[in-house]
């Protein structure tokens, strides 16, 4: 009777710890996680299930995480987290306290991604907004007041949430010159990197910015050409292989199913 009543009493306990879990889970899931804009507007952003469940665990691993050989990796963490739009909302602590506790790879694959990504968005995006910035600026438009301008809208991608942070750190006080070199530097995507210097070079040789801004458009637009050809070009290399993986067994079958089968009833 006495074994039978601690059964049971496991039996509850263990029922009641899964209907913890289960409900704080459910709860962090409803949670919506974002980021604050350079305008104090609130951005949306997506973080796994599963680092939210185990980011309140994340300061028990601060003093391990804090020692000097874990440093190198907090910084690259950190520059990361801002490459893809998480600034604020995770710390390289808090991100490779997440690593210690996920067998260090998959918070850096998931990180890699989103950079990647946030990058992607960037490069579609630019050829457009500087189309746009160089119609502004052309038509009498101040490089402030276009930039505003493009970043107007409700729903920021996150090229807008760039030029919208640049845009606050030169009405705050730093030069043109400086806010676009800290947007390359942070971002660290090539071709905003390049339109980046490339102003910085109008400035300090006083060309003028809608030329300037025409230029790289234009040499974005061809980058794009580049890279279409260059993908179209490997589509049938990159197609060859799930090809002969379809093709071969469907032969294999047509050709010699037949002859299986008539030694498969010669056996029986």
């Amino acid at each position: 009777m006495g074994v039978s009543a601690i059964s049971v009493a496991a039996t509850v306990f263990w029922a009641l710890c899964a209907i913890g879990i289960a409900w704080y889970v459910a709860d962090i899931a409803k949670d919506v996680t974002y980021v604050t804009l350079a305008d104090g507007r609130r951005q949306e952003r997506s973080i796994p299930l599963l680092f939210r469940v185990l980011l309140p665990l994340a300061p028990n691993f601060f003093a391990l995480v804090r020692r000097p050989a874990f440093r190198p990796a907090v910084e690259r963490a950190e520059k990361m987290l801002v490459q893809g739009g998480f600034e604020g909302l995770l710390s390289g602590e808090e991100f490779v306290a997440l690593r210690l506790m996920l067998l260090w790879v998959l918070p850096d694959i998931w990180l890699r991604g989103a950079v990647a990504r946030r990058h992607l968005s960037i490069q579609r995006s630019l050829p457009f907004a500087l189309d746009l910035l160089t119609l502004s600026v052309e038509a009498g438009m101040d490089f402030i007041s276009a930039l505003q301008r493009n970043c107007r809208s409700r729903n920021l991608s996150p090229l807008d949430e760039e030029l919208l942070r640049m845009t606050k750190e030169i009405q705050v006080g730093s030069s043109r010159k400086e806010a676009l070199r800290r947007m390359a530097d942070r971002v660290r995507q090539p071709d905003l990197r390049s339109a980046a210097y490339a102003l910085i070079q109008a400035d300090e040789l006083g060309v003028s910015i809608g030329a300037m801004l025409r230029i790289q458009s234009e040499q974005l637009r061809s980058r794009r050409f580049d890279r279409a050809e260059r993908m179209a070009a490997q589509a049938p290399v990159k197609m060859l292989a799930p090809l002969m993986l379809c093709i071969f067994p469907a032969v294999f079958i047509i050709l010699l199913g037949p002859v299986i089968a008539q030694a498969m009833k010669g056996l029986f």
